[in-house]
Parts: structure tokens; sequence; C-alpha cells
């Protein structure tokens, strides 16, 4: 009997890292050698492969590959049909949705799209300005990138359509952003013939799972203390908790353990105050999953 495998590809390039990195607090170990664009992981069920972004959606929706990660707005500019397992709000910076964003020279005379009427604007998501101009009812040349977009203007190009996450190469190019055309985030998706596989469906739907409980962590830490039974009204009401305290009676008379979760960027004053309300024996610890 043929053993079962789960056809998963991987993002390369920018979200290549952090994609690794999401799966490894999933729990699943992936190794990429870069002479190779077969990734190894630890699981028998699952083989990888390293494929581009802005192609992922396609060989998803073939066939090729049963689910994978790539943009939202990939799987626009490709027209794929794909079902969509779950949205993974996460890049290579931080967890903000990427932009694509309509941009001009600071001094350009260009103001708005009506602006853009015969002139030529490059980008590598044709399809999406495209559609853009076409919305817009203005007639203009669009031409392909192959890379260092934010270049190009005034000398190559008049205006271009690129993806950005912070503005900062933007600025750095003396450009400015004169209008959003879309905004991204990064979608597991699958094949549609996939999920109509109950055991392939099955094991997209766990993955889904701890990956947006890997996200649903970040930025979270665990916090265990314990403290006497009459301090208690005073400690809870420090905790921002994610739902409510875990609370449980020691061993020892009058004393009572709590367990809660709350935001990493609070803890460093959170701490203190609980100690001034008689907190003791104060644990903080990392998380990897937050499972709701």
């Amino acid at each position: 009997m043929t053993a079962k495998k789960l056809m998963l590809g991987i993002p390369k390039g920018s979200l290549e890292q952090s994609t690794v990195d999401m799966f490894a607090k999933a729990g699943y170990a992936i190794s990429i050698n870069s002479r190779s664009y077969y990734p190894t992981i630890d699981d028998p069920e699952i083989e990888c492969m390293l494929i581009r972004a802005q192609e992922m959606s396609r060989y998803i929706e073939k066939g090729i590959l049963d689910c994978g990660l790539t943009g939202f707005d990939w799987i626009q500019e490709n027209g794929s049909d794909v079902v969509e397992a779950a949205e993974l709000v996460y890049g290579k910076v931080g967890r903000k949705p990427l932009r694509w964003v309509l941009c001009v020279p600071e001094n350009s005379p260009i103001k708005g799209p009506k602006d853009l009427e015969g002139k030529l604007i490059a980008t590598e998501a044709v399809g999406m300005t495209t559609r853009y101009l076409k919305k817009h009812k203005v007639k203009a040349t669009v031409e392909f990138s192959w890379g260092a977009t934010e270049v190009k203007p005034p000398v190559l190009a008049d205006a271009i359509v690129e993806i950005t996450e912070t503005g900062s190469s933007i600025r750095a190019n003396n450009l400015k952003i004169i209008d959003t055309l879309c905004e991204s985030t990064t979608r597991f998706i699958a094949n549609k013939d996939a999920m109509k596989d109950s055991w392939k469906k099955s094991k997209i739907e766990k993955l889904a799972m701890l990956l947006k409980a890997v996200l649903a962590a970040q930025g979270k830490v665990g916090l265990m203390l314990n403290i006497r039974e009459k301090d208690l009204a005073k400690v809870l009401k420090k905790l921002p908790a994610l739902e409510r305290p875990t609370v449980s009676k020691l061993a020892e008379g009058g004393w009572c353990a709590v367990n809660t979760i709350v935001d990493e960027h609070i803890i460093r004053d959170l701490i203190p105050e609980i100690i001034k309300a008689g907190g003791t024996g104060i644990v903080e610890y990392p998380l990897n999953k937050i499972v709701y």
C-alpha cells in the first residue's frame, strides 16, 4: 500500500525563514538545504517543496501541491481557484499586512490615478495594476518589472506599483505613496480536490490550527505566581487575563497559585505591581502556541 503524502509548498524568499520558524513552534522541524528545493520535515506524511510565493497558488490550483503558504495578493494576481484554510498574519519584519502601493517621485506632478493617463507604470503585479487602471478608466502602459522597481522612476518609469511592509525602501528612493491598491496577508491555501480527500483535509486542518495557535501566542507570555488568599482580589485586579486566570489552592492552607497569560510588553511593569500586592514565587515563561 502506498504511504499517504501531503505535498506542502514553502514560500521561497522573504517569507522563507519566518515560515520555517513558525513551523518549528508548531512542532515541525523543517531543514532547508541551499542546493535543494525539497526541504526535509520531521513528519513522514508531509513532503515539502520550495516555491516562490508569486507562483504558489497556481501550482496548488493545478494539484501539483496539496497546500502551501502565499500572499493574498498573489492569489488575486493569478486568479487562482483555491481553498483558504487559514489567514496567517506574519511577514519578514512583523505582523502587519503588506500593501501594494502606487508611488511616484517626490516632485512628480502625478497626484492620483487620473494623472496616470498615457504614463508608464513599472510593477511585478501587472494584473492587479491593469485592473486598477480599468477601475479608474485610465489608459496607461503597464510594464513588468524584474526587480529593483523603486529605482526606476523617473527615468525608466513615471510611476511604480510596489509592495511594502514599512515604506522604508520607498522613502529611501525619494518616492511618495499616492494610493493603495491592495492590502495583503499570508494565506494557508489548499487544492480543492485535496480538501475533498478526508485524510488530506484532516492533515491540512491540523496544520492550520497549529499555525494559527503559534501566531496567537506571539507577543504573549505565561505568568505563574503564588498569593495569599486574602490578597488574591488585589492581584487579580492587576492581571489583564487572556480569558480568566486559573486559580488553584496550594497544599499549604491560605495560599493560592495563579496562572495566566499576558502581553509580553507589559510584564516589566506588571511584576513589580504583583509583588507590591503580595505575589511571590513569580515565574514568567515563553509560549509557543495558544489554541482558542
